[in-house]
């Protein structure tokens, strides 16, 4: 009879599995994450792909991750440290040690750990264990591929299809140590591979057969209490960045009246947003993939000279190209929506991973004075709401507005309550209404936007364009009239201030430390800024989500603490930008570039340092 195994009681457990891009870790992670969602936890995930299309297979440079933290109590980021890794070949433990905690679990299967693999790997003795200094990590050798070749001997599948089960095998024993049910994730595979039930059937058999491996090696591992997590009722749905980006477009479209048209380019890491909305044609939306972002732009410029919210959707590459459409958008006034998922860069840079460095593109890359709205979203679940932000102040501020996301909002996912449309504010487009006195470029006095018509509205005929226009819609080259037009463009920006809340902050509303940051940092620095606050330290987060224009009370907020420290996944562009729009205060930074988002343990160390100082 096996040893029952011991049962360990935590609040928060942080998993991570990898493996090669071809052993579906992706995928794993994901139904590992929606079992626990579905079980009550509270989660934040972070898929990590490998850069290159097809990486060399073993390499480092190939490992795929996907890392889930869960717990019983609000979990604010995918984690920093694993207590579990999964791990399918000498490179995923090369890739991952130094973000396995010391002592923590690892699980790895040894059939992979030949020494051709271990020589791709990068291991020059050939013994992982001494050259990582494994021996303080509970090591769990599992021999998942020939447990699987065992598993399904007796069925009619060739050698590549029985490997591609491995990856159930693994989940099957990471759902035993967490005692989980595995109901969602049969009936995934049983919807998935309806057509091919010979895959259903060995898909199934794997995954018990992990499943039930846990149980013959209960006194190896720990088994792991976590208990979910009290949440307010309503109904919850697991979602990612891009997905929520997507849906608060459709929300926008239905609250405004307006259809949705998307014409996009397809660009890691923004291309779900274009294949979510591809999906929708039954709620109306109209979607171009275009030959390029160019055309992505244009197309979507035409959409809403037609009447339409209009979005096209990106990363920093794209974004680039699509500047001369973005400032033909600022000039006729048209109401678009850019969502710019960043990457790192420059160039192609590294198309998988995280960063913020688009932000002075997003304000300034365009050519003459092209003032745009650009906001910030900050958890992937929030996502929703800054897209619907960004349509409704598009449509009735008729301006162009830029929404910053990034790889780690995009790809990550969060429960997120499903809000009911009456709660979401309203959209009235600022669309004409009288002919007789309707000018192309004539201002409502307060928010100096124009009033929207489009084709068919009859009575209305006007003309815009990229040529500097007068008020009627003319071409006006007047020195006098290009300066009243460009003050007019500039005040209309700055006067959407008036959707902007308050800065609100986490903590005291003064003292010593001021943590600032924006967009998807948000998870991470809270957490660092709580924890240090748990320690009695006098220390606050204002997080930004309004870019341009500022909210009004950021001066008012500053001025209450002693030190202002600008946290950022670049080189300081937003503590630059703070400089020249509030100037007087000593903006200190801390700056990460290296495609990866920040750890809460780098974050308490430097606010420890500014503290003591």
């Amino acid at each position: 009879m096996a040893k029952e195994a011991n049962v360990v009681e935590k609040e928060e457990v942080f998993v991570r599995f990898s493996g090669d891009s071809g052993d579906g870790m992706q995928l794993t992670g994901t139904l590992f994450s929606d079992t626990l969602a579905l079980g009550g936890n509270d989660i934040s995930t972070f898929p990590d792909f490998p850069s290159e299309i097809r990486a060399p297979q073993g390499t480092v440079a190939g490992v795929s991750g996907f890392q889930v933290n869960f717990g019983n109590t609000k979990i604010s980021t995918p984690g920093d440290y694993a207590d579990v890794l999964v791990a399918m070949n000498p490179a995923a433990i090369k890739a991952n040690i130094k973000f396995t905690k010391h002592g923590g679990t690892i699980i790895f299967d040894r059939d992979s750990f030949n020494e051709k693999n271990l020589v791709k790997a990068g291991y020059k003795t050939l013994d992982p264990i001494a050259e990582d200094k494994l021996e303080d990590f509970n090591i769990i050798p599992v021999g998942v591929t020939s447990l699987t070749k065992e598993t399904l001997k007796d069925l009619d599948l060739d050698n590549k299809s029985v490997l591609r089960c491995k990856n159930m095998f693994a989940l099957g024993l990471i759902c035993w140590i967490f005692d989980l049910k595995l109901d969602h994730i049969e009936s995934y595979i049983r919807t998935k591979f309806r057509k091919k039930p010979i895959i259903v059937e060995a898909n199934l058999r794997v995954l018990k057969s992990g499943y039930n491996y846990g149980e013959n090696i209960q006194e190896l591992t720990p088994r792991y209490l976590v208990n979910p997590a009290e949440i307010e009722p309503g109904i919850y749905r697991n979602i990612s960045g891009n997905v929520a980006t997507a849906w608060g477009l459709l929300a926008a479209s239905e609250k405004s009246g307006r259809e949705l048209f998307l014409g996009s380019y397809p660009i890691t890491p923004a291309t779900d947003v274009l294949q979510t909305l591809a999906n929708r044609k039954d709620l109306g939306v109209k979607t171009f993939q275009a030959e390029d972002e160019i055309a992505g732009i244009c197309t979507s410029l035409g959409a809403a000279f037609a009447g339409d919210l209009a979005v096209t959707s990106t990363s920093g590459p794209g974004f680039a190209l699509k500047s001369e459409g973005l400032g033909l958008a600022v000039m006729a006034e048209l109401p678009i929506v850019v969502v710019n998922v960043q990457r790192a860069g420059p160039s192609t840079g590294i198309p998988t991973k995280t960063e913020q460095s688009d932000l002075l593109q997003a304000l300034y890359g365009r050519n003459g004075e092209s003032p745009c709205v650009v906001i910030a979203a900050t958890t992937p679940s929030d996502c929703f709401y800054y897209a619907f932000m960004a349509a409704k102040i598009a449509l009735e501020r008729m301006t162009p507005v830029v929404l910053l996301t990034d790889g780690f909002l995009a790809n990550g996912s969060e429960p997120w309550k499903i809000p009911s449309m009456s709660d979401m504010p309203a959209i009235t487009p600022n669309i004409a209404k009288d002919a007789a006195t309707y000018k192309a470029y004539a201002r409502d006095p307060q928010t100096f936007a124009r009033e929207w018509a489009f084709p068919g509205m009859e009575g209305f005929q006007h003309r815009i364009g990229g040529l500097e226009k007068g008020i009627t819609g003319s071409v006006n080259s007047d020195f006098n009239n290009h300066q009243d037009m460009t003050d007019a463009r500039a005040a209309k920006v700055a006067q959407v201030v008036d959707y902007v809340p308050d800065l609100e902050v986490l903590g005291e509303q003064e003292g010593e430390l001021l943590v600032v940051g924006w967009g998807g940092t948000f998870g991470h620095l809270a957490t660092a800024v709580r924890q240090l606050r748990n320690e009695g330290k006098s220390i606050s987060l204002a997080q930004f989500n309004f870019i341009n224009p500022l909210p009004a009370n950021t001066r008012e907020v500053f001025a209450k603490f002693r030190k202002i420290v600008v946290c950022e996944l670049n080189m300081g562009q937003f503590a630059g930008y703070l400089r020249d729009k509030e100037p007087g205060f000593e903006y200190y930074q801390y700056n990460k570039v290296m495609g990866q988002p920040f750890t809460v343990h780098e974050l308490v160390d430097n606010f420890k340092k500014h503290l003591e100082e």
